[in-house]
């Protein structure tokens, strides 16, 4: 699919079939993630596959019972590093350096994920400790956002966006 097609296709999906992902389009979207930019190139994050209906379960609970968490057939947790951004950035690259890294690769992997004819979901709405749990991690790392994935069960309603002219501000 062409980049811009991609872009264009790209919607939140919220109901998905009960259909597993294929494990080559998995890597893909896994590669796609590895490709993102980050400062430093440290990539100061880390992705979580989860699959396993128990984990599952308990993502969706700690995402507020959002139900089409748990219905995905995968799930990608992307969290973020900070002590690996701080070993060359300090505070900035624990505070906002690794969250940038996390939030790239998970941009990445949502139209990587749509490139190739899944859907997608960027769930920001969960409480962290719970999160935790799920993953059974330690404070070490800060979740930052989940992306079930997994085939449209039916198709979302586009949504319009906003106008350039009320975007976009140019300095000349």
């Amino acid at each position: 699919m062409d980049f811009f097609t991609v872009l264009r296709e790209r919607h939140s999906v919220r109901s998905f079939a009960e259909r597993s992902v294929e494990p080559e389009k998995l890597r893909a979207i896994l590669e796609a993630a590895n490709r993102a930019p980050s400062a430093g190139n440290l990539q100061a994050y880390e992705i979580y596959v989860v699959t396993r209906p128990a984990t599952l379960k308990a993502l969706r609970r700690a995402a507020f019972d959002q139900k089409f968490v748990a219905q995905a057939p995968v799930v990608l947790v992307f969290c973020a590093h900070p002590a690996r951004s701080a070993s060359s950035y300090d505070e900035r690259g624990a505070t906002l350096y690794s969250v940038q890294d996390a939030t790239i690769a998970c941009a990445y992997a949502q139209l990587a994920a749509t490139a190739l004819g899944l859907g997608s979901v960027w769930v920001g709405a969960f409480d962290e400790d719970a999160v935790r749990r799920a993953l059974s991690i330690g404070n070490e790392l800060v979740p930052v956002a989940l992306l079930p994935i997994g085939y449209a069960a039916e198709s979302p309603e586009i949504t319009s966006r906003r106008a350039l002219e009320g975007l976009v501000r140019h300095i000349a």
